[in-house]
């Protein structure tokens, strides 16, 4: 196989990453690949502490989150501060030689908080205050708690801000779960302070929204509420716009913490991101503002063929933090606790997940959490140190991990080499699945999986693009779902093709622009010239009904009645609403071509239409190893890394030369990769 390599310079990869552009982008005073995880010594007795920090030692551990959920202890009462186990904690850590991942403790507000100010108490859509009990459940408009945050963090870090324990700043945890928005007073007076940014006056907020459909007009700034439950579906503009502002809202908190830390500490910042899975924050905006890029992942552990979704995850982080090394904050050594069937990880199955993560970018590789919790929600998740202790299989592939770590040290600050890029938008994900669609059936998550596990199978590394990217160094770029599609973005879309590069686009994209006000003209609106073609009516599909494609090809859910204008007809529609009419085209433009699929293709027909595909772009696949046998690279300054994990039950060999880093050993005649195993090439 010949790879297609991306020139990605280091101007790209920085121009897409801020934070502090003096910090350093991974912990300080680490050396080799990150690896530990949460700990939660406030649940233990001290004495169990010297116990944790030897055993983390015997492990390999090397750097520690501390402090999460520990606000009501820090500060029992309010302005009275404990830091006296703490203090001891971070000398003790040290003295080990482990670093820290000091967090502000800010995603569990204290009961004192509460109860003074009942405020910040966060209202749902349907009016119901929610009460404290768990985590993450707070109003972030809510000044009472901007205030308590910004005084804890301020005392955080006037204490510990030059602590030689201190690697990482982490500011609160998981921002959007399990609460992403709040509908209260406080919340609707700072979406109007917003919105006055975003639109500047009522004429222009009434324009954007189009408040003439329905008599929806607003003539005061004081009658714009959030999108509260009301008789029937509201105003998807409005809804559009809600979206972006909780997500602004909630990263305004991080830049308010992070900025406080910054007058006191120079270590680097971030907070932990979930980006495939948490749909209510833009992360290209938020990448922007922390240090380094920090992911939790946890498998959907009933999901066939789960590690292709890691792998989408992992790529999705790596271009969130603009192609450089990240750190996978969170992950499981075994079995979840909130999964409906909380299904445990088989042997090797933890140490392929980790790698596969290192293989695909990351720096570091950690847990939720140390040692597993006897009390609480998540007693029953797994844990570095499980309830079964030093005795258990778990245990055992914990401390080969961090050896298998340790042998990895000189990968840190590889970077990936990828093939091809596909496009993701929150906002188009937002958009897309509002109320009143064409089909119940859209999905935006289902459209970039299908996509994404077709050039998995085919061993093409995928970079994620945001839209209006620079897109000169792909040779392919895959569009699964772009409902909305700027005029700008799609631009950059129509000069990439015609400079000679190879596009494909799924069905019901270009339609809409940045206020969900469909685009004039007819469908697909913004991508109507780059792909040839126009959409005169969409066919949603019958639950269960499928549509014959010529070629033996069969689609579901959607089809779609085209009108060609300079695209050509690839495959046909056999049957259906859409019989006789086009399915799969190809325009020629300029240098380059564009493909357009109309219904929803899935597994090998697919497959089909992109190996069509793959000669335009001059796309080379790989199809000489069995199925689930993953194949990634990593570029550093002298060596490539060829990782190979091996998710079957047999063993599979490559024709590959080289020094396997996991063992040692030296490849002449070929490597081996034993069931379920992995390993790693200096080449």
């Amino acid at each position: 196989m010949t790879f297609v390599v991306p020139s990605r310079t280091d101007a790209q990869v920085d121009g897409q990453v801020a934070g502090d552009p003096s910090a350093p982008r991974m912990p300080v005073g680490v050396d080799g690949l990150v690896y530990g995880g949460d700990y939660n010594p406030e649940q233990w007795p001290e004495h169990v502490w010297v116990e944790d920090v030897e055993l983390m030692r015997e492990a390999g551990v090397n750097l520690i989150s501390v402090a999460i959920h520990a606000w009501a202890l820090l500060e029992p009462r309010p302005g009275e501060f404990d830091f006296g186990w703490l203090d001891r904690l971070l000398d003790l850590l040290h003295g080990a030689g482990i670093a820290v991942n000091l967090a502000t403790p800010t995603v569990v507000p204290p009961a004192w908080l509460y109860r003074a100010h009942p405020e910040i108490r966060p209202v749902t859509r349907d009016g119901v205050e929610l009460e404290r009990g768990s985590r993450a459940t707070f109003c972030p408009s809510a000044p009472a708690y901007r205030q308590a945050a910004a005084a804890i963090t301020r005392r955080l870090g006037a204490r510990y801000g030059d602590h030689p324990a201190v690697a990482l700043w982490h500011v609160h945890n998981e921002y959007g779960a399990p609460v992403g928005a709040c509908y209260c007073p406080e919340s609707a007076a700072a979406f109007r302070r917003w919105l006055r940014a975003r639109h500047g006056d009522l004429d222009a907020l009434n324009a954007a929204w189009g408040t003439s459909f329905w008599g929806q007009r607003y003539g005061e700034w004081a009658e714009v509420e959030p999108p509260r439950a009301s008789g029937t579906t509201g105003n998807p503009a409005h809804e559009l716009d809600f979206a972006r502002f909780c997500s602004d809202e909630l990263l305004a908190c991080y830049t308010a913490e992070r900025d406080v830390l910054r007058q006191h500490s120079a270590v680097p910042i971030t907070t932990n991101f979930m980006t495939t899975n948490c749909k209510s924050i833009d992360y290209w905006r938020w990448g922007r503002e922390v240090d380094v890029v920090a992911n939790d992942h946890y498998l959907t552990a009933e999901a066939d063929r789960n590690h292709i979704d890691l792998a989408m995850s992992a790529d999705l982080t790596r271009a969130v933090a603009g192609g450089r090394p990240w750190m996978l904050m969170e992950h499981s050594t075994g079995a979840v606790n909130w999964q409906p069937r909380n299904i445990a990880k088989r042997p090797g199955e933890m140490r392929r997940n980790s790698l596969t993560h290192v293989a695909r970018g990351a720096d570091a590789v950690m847990f939720f959490q140390w040692r597993a919790s006897r009390f609480g929600a998540e007693k029953f998740h797994s844990a570095m140190l499980p309830h079964s202790g030093t005795r258990s299989r778990l245990w055992q592939e914990v401390v080969r991990l961090g050896g298998d770590l340790g042998a990895l040290h000189e990968v840190r600050g590889s970077l990936v080499r990828s093939d091809v890029a596909v496009l993701w938008d929150w906002e188009s994900w937002w958009a897309l699945e509002l109320d009143w669609r064409p089909s119940v059936d859209l999905s935006y998550r289902e459209r970039v999986g299908a996509f994404y596990e077709r050039l998995w199978d085919a061993r093409l590394t995928v970079d994620f693009v945001a839209p209006g990217a620079d897109l000169g160094a792909y040779p392919l770029v895959v569009v699964p779902s772009l409902y909305l599609a700027t005029e700008a973005a799609a631009k950059v879309l129509h000069d990439y093709v015609v400079d000679g590069g190879t596009l494909v686009v799924s069905y019901f994209s270009g339609i809409v622009d940045a206020n969900d006000a469909v685009h004039p003209g007819g469908h697909p609106g913004a991508l109507r010239d780059v792909l040839g073609l126009e959409v005169e009516e969409f066919l949603p599909l019958r639950q269960g009904e499928e549509v014959a494609l010529d070629g033996g090809l069969r689609g579901d859910v959607w089809a779609e009645h085209l009108r060609l204008s300079g695209a050509e007809s690839v495959r046909d529609y056999v049957d259906g609403p859409a019989a006789g009419g086009p399915a799969v085209t190809r325009h020629r433009l300029g240098a380059g071509t564009a493909w357009y699929v109309s219904t929803r293709l899935r597994g090998a027909a697919l497959d089909d239409v992109l190996r069509e595909v793959y000669p335009d772009a001059g796309v080379e696949v790989r199809d000489d190893l069995p199925r689930d046998v993953e194949v990634v690279r990593r570029r550093g300054a002298g060596a490539d890394y060829l990782f190979v994990l091996n998710h079957t039950d047999a063993e599979v060999r490559l024709p590959a030369s080289g020094t396997e880093l996991l063992t040692g050993r030296e490849c002449e005649s070929g490597l081996r990769v034993p069931a379920g195993g992995a390993a790693v090439l200096r080449t």
